[in-house]
């Protein structure tokens, strides 16, 4: 049932891998106990879950994968225990890094100016994926899955395919970053097939996160900006960019509220809880702006702690 159940979510376009790792683990603890049939109590199922050794997003995880499952397996018929969501996860009060433009102009000249590597892509390849990260806001993993068929450079768009929630969407570059991007694809794409990843790693296959990751910790030092366990992190670029839009957009006396929907477009939010909370980060940062238009719109920002968007 349970692989019944992981196809027929993917069928409708989910990835669901986070969810047939749970169920894997669940099944691996079903067996292992000595249960048979098909049947949940809730005893077996708050065994499972509530591990003490496991943090309260891993329980709240757990809760909405078996309560989902329980009820697919009572709709095929068989009577189990449907549990209640009971675990509360409390708002994060994480807030970003909000790159400073001496600090953007000291990481760009870091990038732009690494000392060639023999080994690696790195000097060609890292110029431009991280100004398409700052520039368009996307998500790391967006950007690395990027091949290039998915580049149009007459329109200066690119398509973003299966997106966080498995979505796609259309992203619009700016001129400068056409025209950068267009460089860097006849110089050092000239020969590649469509297939071919926009931003490649070793042997022109996908480059892993933790690579990228390493090299914008080389930049970050180059360019004297502190490091801490909070960040800055690649992420932050994309929180940049929205808070970017929205100053610019408050400076100009643009009501806000009609600006939201069209963020949450380009972001690739699936609600406008991620894009209130860049209100509210924009409303911290730079109260002497907020306040100009607080009269017209203030109502919009919400209150309450922040709401952090995973990336």
């Amino acid at each position: 049932m349970i692989s019944q159940y992981v196809k027929e979510k993917r069928q409708t376009g989910l990835k669901f891998e986070q969810q047939e790792h749970c169920l894997r683990h669940f099944d691996w603890f079903y067996y292992y106990n000595g249960y048979s049939g098909i049947n949940l109590t809730k005893p077996m199922v708050n065994e499972f879950i509530y591990n003490k050794k496991e943090r309260l997003t891993s329980h709240y995880n757990k809760e909405l994968v078996m309560k989902n499952f329980a009820l697919y397996l009572n709709d095929h018929g068989y009577r189990v225990y449907v549990l209640k969501i009971s675990t509360h996860l409390p708002r994060s009060n994480f807030i970003p890094h909000i790159y400073t433009k001496e600090e953007l102009g000291r990481f760009f000249l870091a990038v732009d100016s690494y000392p060639i590597s023999e080994y690696s892509y790195r000097n060609t390849v890292d110029p431009v994926l991280f100004r398409f990260l700052y520039g368009t806001g996307a998500r790391l993993s967006e950007a690395l899955n990027l091949t290039i068929a998915d580049v149009n450079l007459n329109e200066g768009i690119v398509t973003i395919r299966h997106g966080k929630n498995n979505k796609d969407r259309l992203v619009p570059m700016a001129q400068s970053l056409t025209d950068r991007m267009g460089r860097y694809m006849e110089s050092f794409h000239r020969f590649s097939k469509d297939s071919a990843f926009v931003f490649p790693g070793a042997k022109m296959g996908r480059m892993d996160k933790s690579t990228a990751y390493n090299h914008f910790r080389d930049y970050l030092l180059m360019a004297d900006i502190p490091h801490t366990g909070s960040g800055p992190r690649i992420h932050d670029f994309r929180h940049g960019l929205a808070v970017a839009c929205l100053k610019k957009w408050s400076l100009a006396g643009i009501d806000l509220t009609n600006m939201l929907p069209y963020l949450a477009a380009y972001m690739g939010h699936c609600d406008f809880r991620a894009t209130q909370y860049y209100l509210r980060l924009t409303a911290d940062l730079y109260p002497h702006i907020i306040s100009k238009s607080q009269a017209l719109f203030g109502y919009v920002i919400p209150e309450g702690g922040y709401f952090y968007e995973e990336s």
